[in-house]
């Protein structure tokens, strides 16, 4: 992805009935993405909340399943959805202990635990990300999935139709117009834009920027 279209088209969000833009953020757990983002709210100097994409947690608990049950055991779908709805619930530290204590109660040896140490790892590291039910709560997307399909309406339908050849600067413009449209906001910057083609054109080039009033 180009300097055009990294983080510089921020959507409005549609799920909340506040005309701020969105601060809430499902990330994925991406480190260098989750630092990216608070470092961009820092430099903006907004409160964000990020939570990590539920898929990529599921995962790991799918992963750490079959440290206990054998492949296709129908138990460890039951085990996944358990473990799933308490780490919804808030409980990711509670659950990071069980899946500990599982493979330490079975005596799993260490080449056989690992995706369990490591699942109990990922949620103990990952827990200030994982406030799944504040989310829930607000109706706020817990998965990624939200970026995704706003990358490719923005980015992708218009920047990838057959024959099209960008430079940054074109690029740049089209996606800006494209994100002002989608939020919204089109009709307040095109206000905009025409007072400052009044004041280039125009105003700068009397004293003080005031055009006489006509005779």
């Amino acid at each position: 992805m180009t300097r055009a279209h990294r983080g510089r088209y921020s959507f409005r969000c549609r799920a909340f009935s506040s005309p701020a833009p969105c601060r809430f953020i499902p990330a994925l757990s991406n480190n260098h993405q989750i630092d990216r983002i608070r470092t961009e709210a820092r430099r903006r100097k907004v409160k964000v909340t990020i939570v990590v994409d539920v898929i990529h947690v599921l995962e790991y608990v799918w992963d750490s399943a079959w440290c206990f049950f054998k492949e296709g055991d129908p138990a460890a779908e039951r085990w996944v959805h358990e473990k799933t709805l308490a780490i919804l619930e808030g409980k990711a530290g509670i659950v990071a202990a069980a899946i500990r204590r599982k493979a330490t109660t079975l005596a799993l040896p260490e080449d056989k635990r690992g995706n369990a140490d490591r699942c109990a790892d990922y949620l103990l590291a990952k827990r200030p990300y994982l406030d799944y039910p504040t989310a829930l709560t607000n109706g706020w997307p817990i998965a990624t999935g939200v970026i995704e399909g706003a990358c490719r309406h923005l980015v992708k339908d218009r920047l990838d139709i057959t024959g099209a050849r960008w430079g940054l600067a074109g690029a740049e413009a089209i996606l800006t117009l494209r994100a002002l449209i989608s939020n919204g906001d089109f009709d307040q910057y095109w206000a905009f834009h025409l007072a400052q083609e009044h004041r280039r054109v125009h105003a700068s080039r009397y004293a003080l920027g005031v055009i006489p009033a006509p005779a």
